[in-house]
């Protein structure tokens, strides 16, 4: 009996299965959609143009403002050319530009007026790479005979610069229909053409050749 009861228990203990379940892992939960918003596109700032909607007009106000940056900025470089150059043809023709370019910035001035603007200018970094060089040519030659040569050179330089702004200036007045600003603008460059002319001539006749016989 002993023998039969043990027999039952080890069957019973055999047949018995495990109640105990493994949880099956999870499946990887989907991503979440991102709920990063697009930042907004940015707007012009107050009194600003947006790029797409600049026109001639716009640049032509632009270019307007650097020229009156650039000649304000000739106006007290000249003095100083004038002081340093040996030839007294030289100095006359600087002092006699410094009167002209006085005449130049009221034109310009006349129109800003043309177009209901006031005066302004906008930093024209061409000019200023063009007057550092001039002020390293009065640093580095001081003293010598090639000293008016460099000047001239600089001088010209300016010029060459002032031509091309008020061509351009003038096409653009003519083009938007500003008559009477065209006007002002030719009057400035036909005298920037003419100085340009009489350094020519004093380069040729007279500055270079004393800084070759140096």
């Amino acid at each position: 009996m002993a023998r039969r009861a043990a027999a039952r228990k080890t069957a019973k203990r055999a047949g018995k299965k495990s109640t105990t379940r493994r949880t099956p892992p999870r499946k990887a939960a989907t991503a979440r959609r991102s709920t990063t918003k697009r930042a907004p596109a940015r707007r012009p700032a107050a009194g600003r143009t947006a790029a797409k909607d600049k026109t001639l007009h716009d640049l032509f106000l632009d270019t307007l403002k650097d020229i009156y940056y650039a000649e304000n900025k000739i106006l007290k470089a000249l003095p100083k050319m004038a002081k340093a150059a040996h030839s007294e043809d030289l100095r006359a023709a600087f002092e006699k530009h410094w009167e002209q370019t006085e005449g130049q910035v009221d034109r310009l001035e006349q129109v800003f007026a043309l177009l209901g603007q006031a005066p302004k200018g906008k930093t024209c970094d061409a000019i200023e790479g063009i007057l550092d060089e001039g002020k390293e040519i009065m640093d580095e030659y001081k003293g010598c005979e090639a000293l008016d040569a460099g000047l001239l050179a600089a001088a010209q330089a300016v010029e060459h610069y002032e031509i091309s702004r008020y061509g351009t200036l003038k096409a653009w007045a003519e083009k938007l229909g500003m008559d009477e600003a065209a006007e002002l603008l030719d009057e400035t460059l036909q005298e920037e053409h003419q100085t340009d002319r009489d350094l020519t001539v004093l380069a040729e006749g007279e500055v270079n050749s004393e800084a070759m016989a140096a």
